[in-house]
């Protein structure tokens, strides 16, 4: 099988490993990868060497984790998916794995494109912003950050119910974000920001932001544009790889006095009817990864969600290195890009 696997910052090289299929065990899958997805904010930190990947070593180590494939085996035990079933994992980029049945997997519905499916799980974050956030269906919602992560929102928040505007740092992204759905889009450095936000609000200002951006200038904008008592759900890596402060980033005027909220988009959002029967611990969220991940394919089978729409690049995978130093250089023209792993 095929892996690539970075040795260092900016050292990726695509490796052979052996992979032994012929005597899977009871509860093993093995699965051929047909196609996976770079996320470009995070996918880049761990190129770069900006951090280290929850999971895995230091180095070398994997890269990526959507990853959709076909069913190819079995074991004697598997009865959560059958031979041919097409499945959305979290697995890193490679040509083909083995994996438990108890691992993360969703089956993917006949009729939908493999290139929407395969950003399932990477949605399914998108939508746990808002369970995080507590929204509620009529509230105005600001997504600060229009990469993957930030369009997926903006591509739910209609769907939702609520009225989102978009804020980049690019007339690029506000393109790509209008095209997603987005009610309206605005450059993050315009100073009649928070102006033409009230026009959008008719006064009523911004429930909830959504931060996808990285960067502490993207988290100022958040809590400065939140009406107060709003709420911010924080998404980001908030200043990953950034330079020392300049500012207080829970200075009086910006946090204390506005009586803002901020939430952490991670561990599972808070639910008032959780589910306490006989299913595993691990299941009882109502709301899990691979739940949310399956609600978000429905949404694309009923055709209200098309993630391919974002698709501005597709490598087969043996560039994979020259799509990842696109990513290091900051492409402004790149958002979603597809690897493909069919020979």
């Amino acid at each position: 099988m095929k892996i690539p696997i970075l040795h260092g910052p900016r050292d990726l090289r695509i490796e052979d490993q052996p992979l032994d299929t012929s005597s899977l065990a009871p509860d093993e899958i093995w699965i051929e990868t047909q196609i996976s997805a770079l996320k470009i904010g995070t996918d880049r930190g761990n190129y770069e060497g900006a951090e280290d990947v929850p999971g895995a070593p230091t180095y070398p180590r994997w890269v990526g984790d959507s990853n959709l494939g076909i069913v190819r085996g079995i074991g004697n035990a598997v009865t959560r998916v059958q031979v041919g079933d097409v499945v959305v994992t979290r697995q890193p980029h490679q040509s083909e794995y083995i994996t438990k049945q108890s691992a993360s997997m969703v089956k993917v519905p006949k009729g939908v494109d493999y290139e929407d499916a395969v950003y399932a799980h990477l949605y399914a974050l998108s939508a746990h912003c808002y369970r995080k956030g507590f929204f509620q269906p009529g509230e105005n919602v600001a997504v600060v950050g229009v990469g993957v992560l930030g369009l997926g929102a903006i591509a739910l928040g209609p769907l939702f119910g609520g009225r989102v505007v978009a804020l980049a740092n690019s007339p690029v992204r506000l393109e790509m974000a209008a095209s997603m759905g987005a009610h309206a889009g605005m450059l993050s450095s315009d100073p009649d920001l928070k102006d033409k936000l009230n026009d959008f609000t008719d006064g009523n200002g911004i429930d909830l932001v959504i931060l996808t951006a990285n960067p502490w200038p993207a988290f100022r904008t958040a809590l400065d544009i939140v009406r107060p008592h709003g709420r911010v759900a924080i998404v980001a890596l908030t200043g990953r790889g950034e330079a020392p402060l300049d500012f207080n980033p829970l200075s009086m005027e910006l946090f204390y006095s506005k009586g803002i909220s901020l939430h952490a988009v991670s561990g599972p959002a808070g639910y008032l009817f959780p589910d306490t029967g006989s299913t595993p611990v691990d299941m009882q969220n109502r709301f899990a990864s691979d739940r949310a991940a399956a609600h978000v394919l429905s949404l694309m089978a009923d055709g209200k969600l098309e993630p391919k729409r974002l698709v501005t690049h597709r490598f087969h995978y043996t560039d994979m290195v020259q799509a990842y130093e696109m990513a290091y250089q900051r492409e402004k023209s790149m958002l979603g890009v597809i690897f493909d792993w069919r020979d």
